[in-house]
């Protein structure tokens, strides 16, 4: 009599349990990708191709950063949302694609939260509040000040609706009772410009973006919106130290993997991408693109992802911003 042998349901999760972490020891056994889903030569990008090669040096293997971009950053995110959870598939993701879009947008084909195991965050950069110089501000009071006796009569430009300058002034609007006129821009080099010729009044935007028409005089740095001054600029004051202590809008970039890529892969990662971050030429780097060291742990990171969904989809809400 011959004997049938079946594997149960519970026996075959412990098996699958035991392969999983089988797999997540010999963890890298192959190349590496890094998604950077927006084009060539912007900060993401900047970002993923400054850590590959050495990444690549400590892991052993090679990491190579791939552009996958359009949709503001929805496709490529959609690609790494949908890979294997084996940690082969990352994405050099930031506040649009993984806090905006999910409000913003009527639908994207994934979920920040449900569909990404975070890692670590990497670096930021403050926005600035910019001015021309024929507009007679100096301090965020100023310019609240102007705006309250000149009500609709002051504006300011962004590279788009639903943009982190966009949100920003939306902001400010809101939380010191002004009204400040939108112009949005197909992208943020003719919002700049235009701002620079005198067009536009103000705009929020990127320290790296603004600081080189700020020597010359052609714009005023007024104030800069992260929740604290920046390592970068620590003689510009906040927005916040006007009266405004929840401002806080910074450019930001994170790497996420796939949801449930394996604890130990994730934390290898975290490790060694800090490892990284710590190398005096990595932080010469970052320093000389005007970008300030963000590093945190997996838990933090995804709480801050939470938070700042939450924040977004408030003022987006309140506000009522629409897509164009």
């Amino acid at each position: 009599m011959k004997i049938q042998q079946s594997v149960g349901p519970i026996a075959a999760l412990v098996l699958m349990a035991l392969a999983s972490t089988a797999d997540a020891q010999s963890w890298p056994a192959k190349p590496i990708r890094i998604i950077s889903p927006y084009p060539p030569a912007g900060a993401n990008d900047l970002l993923a191709r400054i850590i590959a090669p050495k990444l690549s040096e400590q892991l052993g293997q090679p990491v190579v950063v791939e552009n996958r971009a359009g949709a503001t950053g929805n496709i490529g995110a959609e690609l790494v949302a949908k890979a294997p959870a084996d940690g082969y598939t990352l994405l050099m993701g930031q506040a649009g694609n993984l806090t905006i879009n999910i409000s913003l947008m009527a639908k994207i084909p994934f979920d920040p939260v449900r569909d990404f195991s975070p890692v670590t965050m990497v670096a930021s950069t403050p926005n600035v509040l910019v001015v021309h110089p024929s507009l007679p501000v100096r301090t965020v009071k100023d310019l609240i000040a102007l705006a309250k006796a000149k009500p609709g009569q002051i504006n300011y430009a962004t590279s788009g609706i639903g943009s982190p300058g966009h949100l920003a002034a939306e902001l400010l609007n809101k939380s010191a009772g002004i009204r400040l006129v939108h112009i949005p821009y197909k992208g943020a080099a003719p919002a700049l410009l235009d701002v620079v010729a005198g067009n536009a009044h103000l705009y929020f935007t990127s320290a790296v973006s603004a600081q080189p028409f700020i020597p010359s005089g052609r714009l005023r740095m007024v104030a800069v919106a992260s929740a604290k001054r920046s390592p970068s600029l620590p003689e510009v004051p906040t927005v916040a130290e006007a009266g405004f202590p929840e401002f806080d809008v910074s450019s930001w970039w994170g790497v996420v993997a796939p949801a449930s890529t394996p604890r130990e892969v994730v934390m290898r990662l975290q490790t060694e991408i800090h490892r990284v971050i710590a190398l005096p030429e990595i932080r010469a780097k970052l320093a000389e693109q005007g970008l300030d060291i963000a590093t945190n742990t997996p838990e933090q990171f995804a709480a801050y992802i939470k938070s700042e969904t939450a924040k977004w989809a408030k003022l987006i809400r309140e506000v009522g911003v629409k897509p164009e």
